[in-house]
């Protein structure tokens, strides 16, 4: 009676070894990288061609001085893979923080009402510094809106509008979904990219795909 009882027991670990061992290598991924699983929505703003191979997915906030940083890297991988990479961007605002970044992330919106969300990003990260502590931010932006040649009018009533802060909250939702815990934040087809610090960083990662 002990002999079977202990081959029932022998049976049983085994048995939960291999659950545990099979649940361990389907979460963790080749290597330990965070991958997931991204669908693009209508709202998505996207910059490059969509028949390109390759998505380079950015979660950040135009109040991040570091976002501000690397959009030369992420301009430059851009240009020399325009054919092969495409950039989607989504906003994810440390409200905590940066007390300008909801609303920046509004006009970005706002102006992307008038094709000029591209123009607008570029914008608001070249006078970051300008604009970062500014009490009445609002004045600055409107500025920044006849800079840009769009409908002033517009602009500050898409600048309010429900569906710009559904899509920023829509985009600050996926990013919790993938677990996003600072800006910027990238993945590269769905992979986690970690201690990106050049543009051979990117090149290493991407040309990897592309082999």
């Amino acid at each position: 009676m002990k002999t079977v009882m202990v081959v029932l027991l022998v049976s049983v670990l085994v048995v939960v070894g291999a659950a545990v061992l099979l649940t361990s290598n389907q979460g963790s991924g080749s290597g330990g990288e965070t991958s997931i699983d991204v669908a693009l929505t209508s709202s998505d703003q996207i910059r490059g061609s969509l028949d390109a191979k390759i998505m380079l997915l950015e979660y950040s906030d135009f109040q991040c001085p570091a976002c501000k940083a690397y959009e030369p890297l992420v301009k430059k991988v851009l240009e020399e893979y325009s054919d092969e990479v495409f950039l989607v961007y989504r906003h994810f605002p440390l409200r905590q923080t940066h007390e300008n970044a909801q609303l920046s992330a509004q006009a970005a919106e706002a102006a992307g009402k008038q094709q000029k969300f591209w123009e607008m990003h570029d914008l608001l990260f070249i006078k970051q510094e300008e604009w970062a502590e500014e009490k009445d931010f609002s004045v600055k932006l409107k500025s920044y809106a006849e800079e840009l040649e769009l409908n002033v009018d517009q602009f500050e009533k898409d600048l309010e509008s429900d569906e710009g802060k559904r899509k920023i909250d829509e985009d600050y939702a996926s990013g919790l979904k993938f677990n996003v815990n600072a800006t910027p934040t990238f993945f590269l087809n769905g992979k986690k990219l970690e201690n990106m610090r050049s543009f051979n960083d990117f090149k290493r990662e991407i040309e990897n795909l592309l082999r």
